[in-house]
């Protein structure tokens, strides 16, 4: 009986391909695709080519094999986590009232939430946050590219950046740009909503952190977000750039999605939902 999730768990680790796992509690809570990343090296940060010295230096750093979410947590499966929890509601920012009026968002990515939001959301359905390194791989894959779609320069058809707010036109269903998708299938890592990693931020923690597993520094003022949003400039939508808030930051562009250590994914979870 075991005989067939080692088959598909082990190729998925090898070649890196996209497979939902879960185990059943999380399919209870939160039946959404995840991506399976191979342990391995990746090329993180950047070179002189840039004049963010926190993205320096670029170097290979090791990590073990990892899930990620599909796609970014959406309004739809937020809100399902505030019913069962009577946890608080993010600020609506589409008008007045509750956001469980409002209609036609239930595919938008979640925003208006803090790190501890975000990180509330994961650890219920059984996840965590992806810790930054996890994320910059997951959005770049292997070879050092500068966009999750390779080094063409951004268009409205890979990705959801430079644009102002007007209301429930702005961020889009989660999936919607397949053209921006990064190596390993994972959207959305670039524009859209920005996203909470585990991490906290320190300017100079390229230059010190391990070359396997790196978790950030041991704490902080200020928690890392990656990916840019709708709102960002062409600089804040690379794999590489590196963002930055207080943990209680809310915006009308940040959101996050989850991840898990490859241990604790026991069983297939067929399909996946966005």
């Amino acid at each position: 009986m075991n005989t067939p999730l080692i088959t598909s768990l082990t190729l998925c680790m090898l070649l890196g391909h996209g497979t939902a796992f879960a185990d059943h509690p999380v399919r209870e809570r939160d039946p959404t695709a995840m991506v399976a990343i191979a342990e391995g090296g990746f090329i993180r940060g950047s070179g002189a080519e840039t004049r963010r010295t926190d993205e320096r230096p670029r170097r290979t750093i090791y990590l073990n094999a990892f899930m990620i979410d599909t796609y970014e947590v959406t309004n739809a499966q937020y809100l399902k986590f505030i019913a069962a929890t009577g946890h608080k509601e993010p600020f609506n920012v589409y008008g007045t009232g509750s956001l469980f009026e409002v209609k036609g968002i239930e595919n938008l990515p979640v925003v208006q939430v803090t790190w501890h939001d975000a990180e509330d959301y994961c650890q219920w359905v059984g996840k965590r946050l992806p810790t930054e390194a996890e994320w910059e791989k997951a959005a770049r894959g292997t070879d050092g590219r500068a966009y999750p779609w390779g080094n063409k320069a951004p268009s409205a058809r890979r990705v959801n950046f430079n644009r102002d707010w007007v209301a429930t036109e702005t961020l889009l269903p989660v999936g919607s740009l397949p053209d921006g998708v990064s190596p390993y299938g994972v959207h959305d890592m670039s524009g859209n909503a920005r996203e909470w990693v585990q991490d906290w931020y320190a300017k100079d923690y390229y230059r010190i952190a391990p070359d396997r597993n790196p978790q950030g520094p041991e704490t902080g003022l200020l928690k890392v977000i990656r990916g840019g949003s709708w709102h960002s400039f062409e600089p804040d939508i690379r794999a590489a750039a590196r963002g930055k808030g207080g943990f209680a930051l809310k915006t009308h562009g940040t959101g996050f999605r989850c991840a898990r250590d490859v241990s604790a994914a026991p069983g297939p979870v067929a399909g996946g939902e966005r």
